[in-house]
């Protein structure tokens, strides 16, 4: 049975074993390290609301926001790593001089991406209905030291929201977010593109007309221009891909990423991970409500996303939610999710050594006796580095991370 080795900072239980994936006994010991919580030295952003991860050139860039205290103002905060997340630069406050609200929770989080010494940040702001408002941009073109205002990719103030950011290797930066410009009244799933980290956009179009309101959509970009949304579809509350071969210009809804075929009229608020390995299979965590199917479930495909794996489900009956994932080779693949529990949210990891045949043990990472949130994991150069927030008795969250090696 492959064991995650568990190393710590901070207090944490052992390793928590769930019905699962079926643990693979050829797994050899991985060592997990748990830091201590990043940006603990800055006083401004202990509370966190949200945040976003971004890997660029082995390089981590990171965007967090914060309730500032004795103040309903929300802070945002910049920082990077160059060692996988081992150590972690101070944070820059980078939105007091924008003046601008933030709608920040889980699913609907600020987003970041990089690209060479260009930065790029979104988030929603408030709009006249509360959880709902117009997207807006600050980026740098000098490694995060300066930032200035972008513009809203649409040109519209109508409400957007569930953003998601990518660059690619030419240094085109991808969009997807959701609003409701069409006429059926439907939320939709809408694609632009921004040649210099936002300040201009072009392509503004949409790759679906009625796609669920309420689920985070993720982005993969890859080196040969291909671009590939996965998101929550509107018939049936399945999730789908959108793909392009040519860095934007064309879209097609390539095909559904487990086909349970539910039928749901609410909102499930939960999206999904998508992650391609070096050897071009890519692989997906989604979750469904599907009747007697509901649950956590890991999927692949071989032929670039024309096809999909049967579902294989993520520590079946243990209420696995919200899920990421990260490839770290062609062999090496790792997966985070949350999960209830009697004393609240826990956050738990598994890894495969097979392609994600076979998977490990599942581990805790959070502590006891916290309610966790915010599962997101990427692949480093010195491994995977996970990450989540903890709710502490006092209501304030702190961000947690372990590396995985």
């Amino acid at each position: 049975m492959s064991d995650l080795k568990l190393k710590s900072s901070v207090a944490i239980a052992a390793s928590i074993a769930l019905t699962a994936c079926a643990p693979n006994n050829a797994n050899p010991a991985r060592q997990v390290t748990i830091a201590s919580p990043i940006a603990a030295d800055a006083a401004d952003f202990q509370a966190i609301t949200g945040f976003d991860i971004y890997v660029d050139q082995g390089n981590l860039h990171a965007v967090m926001t914060a309730q500032a205290a004795n103040s309903k103002q929300t802070l945002i905060g910049y920082l990077h790593s160059e060692d996988g997340g081992q150590t972690w630069s101070a944070v820059q406050n980078i939105g007091s001089g924008f003046n601008l609200p933030v709608e920040s929770k889980l699913g609907n989080d600020i987003q970041i991406a990089a690209s060479g010494k260009q930065r790029l940040v979104i988030w929603q702001t408030t709009g006249e209905i509360p959880g709902m408002g117009p997207l807006v941009t600050i980026y740098s073109n000098d490694d995060g030291q300066t930032w200035q205002r972008g513009s809203n990719p649409t040109g519209a103030e109508i409400d957007q929201s569930h953003h998601d950011l990518a660059a690619d290797a030419q240094g085109q930066f991808h969009l997807v977010w959701l609003d409701d410009r069409e006429e059926n009244a439907y939320q939709g799933l809408r694609y632009a593109r921004s040649a210099d980290a936002g300040q201009h956009w072009q392509l503004s179009q949409t790759l679906d007309q009625s796609s669920c309101s309420c689920c985070w959509n993720r982005l993969l970009v890859n080196d040969q221009g291909q671009v590939n949304v996965l998101y929550r579809d509107m018939e049936f509350r399945d999730m789908a891909l959108a793909q392009s071969n040519d860095s934007g210009e064309r879209w097609q809804r390539l095909s559904t990423v487990g086909e349970f075929n539910w039928k749901f009229e609410g909102c499930p608020h939960n999206g999904g991970g998508i992650s391609q390995a070096k050897d071009g299979e890519i692989h997906s965590v989604i979750w469904t409500g599907a009747e007697n199917q509901a649950g956590l479930y890991h999927l692949q495909s071989a032929d670039n996303g024309k096809n999909w794996s049967q579902p294989q489900a993520v520590a079946a009956g243990s209420g696995a939610f919200h899920g990421d994932i990260a490839a770290l080779d062609s062999q090496r693949v790792a997966m985070i999710w949350d999960a209830m529990g009697p004393d609240g949210s826990t956050v738990m990891l598994a890894d495969s050594m097979d392609n994600g045949k076979l998977w490990s043990t599942p581990l805790l990472l959070s502590s006891v006796g916290v309610s966790a949130l915010h599962p997101r994991i990427v692949a480093t150069k010195n491994g995977w580095l996970a990450l989540w927030t903890e709710q502490q008795a006092d209501k304030t969250k702190h961000w947690l991370s372990a590396v995985i090696q």
